[in-house]
């Protein structure tokens, strides 16, 4: 049973509280990508059921008057057990989504999986405008994705990354990756004729994309954490497109972990609730 104080992070172990949460969000003009978790197969099995619940989710939303989609990871889909089985995976839920008119993410796992994610993405992208990539602008070959990404479309989301890469291919410094985010906001906002995800609970960050945004007119939404800044989210709906990336799923235990230990802001609350105060 997921613990009330799991709770803030993690919109249940189901399918249905999941979609009661993005329900209850979307009541705040918030809408929700819904992930489950789970990732690092080492067999194929695991990740065709997790394919299959995820056609199943799509489903759900397609029959629910909701305001939600879908992200998923290659490592999932079954990409440590082989590209093949990644993209035959990836492929029955993007097409099954599409033919329902659900939007379809992929998420960026650690750096030695970004060619094999963008080679999926470019794949859908030209045949279906209903789905969006995730790069990480700590990252050295970054620029080089986002002229690529450019020309495609579908849409493209930009994080700071949850990874450490190695310094030969990324940056550590966090003063360094946010000079890179910056930079990468501003050519995106330049040469994409829409379709940009602003995945930042920088308040700096957000406020620059409504700065580019108002230079250059181009179309952008914002993505936050369930859990971290929620207060914000309701307020930026009221003037942009806000989205809440909500994880659900039995799998709960590791992220929440890594949800607490991220921020200081998070661990203390984690550590008020266990008290009880």
């Amino acid at each position: 049973m997921l613990p009330p104080i799991a709770g803030r992070f993690v919109a249940g172990e189901s399918a249905p509280a999941a979609l009661e949460h993005a329900r209850q969000i979307n009541q705040r003009g918030v809408g929700t990508i819904l992930n489950l978790l789970g990732e690092h197969y080492d067999e194929r099995g695991p990740a065709d059921d997790d394919a299959d619940t995820y056609r199943a989710l799509v489903d759900d939303i397609a029959g629910a008057d909701l305001r939600a989609c879908l992200s998923v990871k290659p490592s999932q889909l079954g990409l440590d057990v082989g590209e093949n089985v990644f993209r035959e995976n990836l492929a029955r839920v993007v097409e099954h989504a599409a033919g329902e008119g659900v939007f379809v993410w992929i998420d960026m796992e650690d750096h030695t999986t970004t060619d094999a994610t963008l080679d999926a993405f470019e794949h859908h992208a030209r045949e279906h405008e209903s789905v969006g990539v995730c790069i990480q602008a700590n990252l050295k070959r970054t620029p080089a994705d986002v002229a690529r990404l450019a020309a495609l479309p579908g849409k493209v989301r930009l994080v700071k990354g949850a990874y450490d890469p190695p310094q030969s291919v990324g940056y550590r410094e966090s003063e360094r990756v946010d000079e890179a985010y910056r930079d990468l906001l501003e050519r995106m906002f330049r040469t994409f004729d829409g379709g940009i995800a602003v995945g930042s609970h920088d308040p700096a960050m957000i406020a620059r994309a409504r700065d580019l945004h108002d230079e250059h007119g181009t179309d952008y939404e914002i993505q936050m954490l369930m859990g971290v800044r929620e207060d914000a989210q309701a307020e930026l709906a009221a003037d942009c497109e806000i989205w809440q990336y909500a994880p659900y799923g039995s799998k709960w235990l590791s992220y929440f972990y890594r949800r607490v230990s991220e921020r200081t802001g998070n661990l203390a609350f984690a550590l008020r609730a266990l008290v009880g105060g």
